[in-house]
């Protein structure tokens, strides 16, 4: 892990990060994990809220991340991916890959909790009912030389595209609510306009039948003597 203060001009951590796809659904699913604890530490920072964290129970391995789509969670992982996930924490386990029957606890990544004295890369959990388990009964090499295929190295600014994330997020939700505000005033407009209408066409009937009927202060026989 490095500082580039200088580069740009904050502490900016470049953490290499370990890709992959999960081909078994289209369009893939991007899976990644950090390539040491210092890896983990920026990932756990900086994850986004679509992503699932996976790590096997009790035992030092991989934070492996799974970025799901917007408005997905985890009940929403199709089974193909989720055994790519567990597969892929099981071998980047330096004791869980030699071990039968792993289990591995994997849970949203905004559940993730660090307190003062955590080890480097050590979490606990805000909320133990949004954890879950599974067993991985053995490893799959099928499994995991298609997975490490597509898998691809780089050294992004985990920050920088967190608060992208954020952003567009800001963007879109005023834009939704701009446009909610200007339904609202169409709505109230339209309903103006038709209470107007109705108060109008009342008006009219009333005039209408004040024309048609005689005058009862009138007296209409006087009248006509008179004529006469």
């Amino acid at each position: 892990t490095v500082t580039l203060t200088e580069v740009w001009g904050r502490d900016v951590k470049v953490t290499m990060v370990l890709y992959f796809l999960s081909e078994v659904v289209h369009p893939p699913m991007v899976i990644y994990m950090g390539e040491d604890k210092h890896e983990n530490e920026e990932l756990i920072r900086w994850s986004f809220p679509e992503d699932i964290w996976f790590h096997v129970d009790k035992l030092s391995s991989a934070h492996v991340y799974l970025r799901l789509p917007k408005g997905k969670s985890m009940d929403d992982i199709p089974d193909e991916v989720l055994t790519d996930c567990l597969q892929l924490v099981k071998a980047n386990s330096i004791q869980g890959c030699k071990q039968n029957d792993v289990q591995i606890v994997y849970t949203p990544s905004t559940n993730l909790k660090k307190t003062q004295g955590m080890d480097m890369g050590q979490v606990g959990f805000h909320d133990q009912k949004l954890v879950r388990t599974a067993v991985v009964a053995k490893k799959s090499s099928e499994i995991l030389n298609r997975l490490n295929k597509t898998k691809e190295e780089r050294k992004p600014d985990l920050r920088e595209e967190r608060e992208q994330r954020d952003k567009l997020e800001r963007m879109e939700a005023r834009r939704k609510e701009q446009e909610e505000r200007q339904r609202e005033k169409e709505a109230a407009e339209k309903q103006k306009a038709e209470a107007d209408l109705r108060s109008y066409k009342s008006i009219m009937k009333e005039d209408k039948m004040k024309s048609n009927k005689c005058d009862e202060k009138v007296d209409y026989r006087a009248i006509e003597e008179d004529f006469m």
